[in-house]
């Protein structure tokens, strides 16, 4: 069995906009280059050929996440002659993101632009005949579906996001609407990268049933990132895309890709038991149809406590080892804990405390999303 799934989470701040409002959405539709001259490197390539950069170019990807992640899928994909590109993000851009978020700059960060907003800057900069959608947006089980197939199903969906809730929610809206999902996950010097496709192969929940559990979960935050692991995960999920859509009649087995550059291993893990008709009838999505995160079943709605920017995020089915949360947070943020609760002081005028069966209480926060997105950060989802 591969190791568990990898989630890199972002920084806080979170800009956060209801993805109904003019304001969170951004259009923007420009063509004229030349089209055989442009892509003439990538068409000429074995099983794509003219007629696959065409159906490149009518293609639509979801992606789902603008940080570390998501950067190196847009960039790629938008370069490679994406039709129409959907983006999804909640966060701002912060200083920590330049090392390996390549999509931002310097100027980004100092006005804490939306992710969205800059990543959909840059698309129009990099290739103006890409038709680009950018929501501000918290992904959530409500929203999902408004977001990721709006008035017409996509032709897939990318994985850029920075926690376990969030990548089982796609696991679960791909698996019911037929979309392939392309998960990436990076930490630290380690990466995995794996290709869902409903009907055909495994799913998420085939391989990895459940989540891990709260509080033994590396973050970004907390375990650090090389920008170079981001890079090869990235690419491993824009080729998946570029080669899913250009060369349709290409057969691959499922596959799980784990590497560790700490050690230089790369291994691929032979996925073809989970397709087993058998195999996959156990499984809770491809077999039983049970959608438990798209639902809500599996969502831990955020109670809005007593106080300006109090919330409160519910306890979850498992217990968190207060004594290593305290020493995995401590080495990024001032910590006090006790046999109780551990608390975390992630900037002046915030404060979060965790309790041992997943509850936590933030404190000082502009709006729910944020809070959220400071528990993926530091105590992961």
């Amino acid at each position: 069995m591969p190791d568990a799934p990898l989630i890199c989470s972002r920084a806080n701040p979170v800009f956060r906009q209801r993805p109904d409002s003019s304001a969170g959405l951004i259009n923007s539709t420009v063509s004229g280059t030349n089209f055989n001259d442009r892509y003439s490197r990538q068409s000429i390539l074995p099983g794509i050929g003219e007629s696959g950069q065409r159906a490149i170019a009518a293609a639509h990807a979801v992606v789902v996440g603008c940080g570390a992640l998501g950067c190196g899928i847009i960039d790629q994909l938008a370069r490679a002659g994406f039709g129409r590109l959907t983006l999804i993000d909640r966060d701002i851009v912060e200083w920590s993101n330049l090392q390996r978020q390549t999509l931002f700059d310097e100027a980004d960060a100092d006005s804490g632009q939306p992710k969205a907003v800059a990543a959909h800057r840059r698309v129009r900069a990099v290739n103006s005949d890409v038709e680009v959608a950018a929501h501000i947006a918290d992904l959530n089980s409500e929203n999902a579906g408004e977001l990721l197939l709006g008035s017409a199903k996509p032709d897939l969906i990318l994985d850029g996001t920075d926690n376990l809730e969030t990548r089982y929610l796609l696991n679960d809206l791909a698996l019911k609407h037929g979309i392939p999902l392309i998960y990436g996950g990076v930490i630290a010097r380690r990466g995995m990268q794996m290709t869902i496709r409903p009907g055909r192969g495994p799913c998420l929940r085939c391989v990895f049933p459940e989540p891990s559990s709260n509080g033994e979960i590396e973050t970004c935050d907390t375990a650090g990132v090389l920008g170079a692991a981001v890079g090869i995960v990235s690419s491993l999920q824009a080729a998946a895309a570029i080669e899913m859509v250009g060369s349709p009649d290409r057969e691959t087995k499922p596959c799980l890709i784990e590497f560790d550059l700490a050690s230089t291993r790369f291994r691929t893990i032979d996925l073809s038991a989970f397709s087993d008709p058998a195999s996959r009838a156990e499984c809770i999505c491809c077999g039983k149809r049970r959608y438990e995160f798209l639902s809500g079943e599996r969502t831990r709605p955020a109670v809005t406590l007593c106080g300006r920017g109090s919330f409160q995020i519910p306890a979850a089915g498992s217990r968190i080892d207060l004594s290593r949360l305290a020493s995995k947070v401590a080495t990024v943020a001032p910590v006090t804990a006790n046999e109780f609760f551990v608390r975390i002081a992630p900037r002046p005028g915030v404060e979060m405390t965790v309790f041992a069966d997943a509850r936590a209480v933030v404190r000082g926060t502009a709006n729910e999303g944020e809070a959220r997105a400071l528990y993926d950060r530091y105590v992961g989802a």
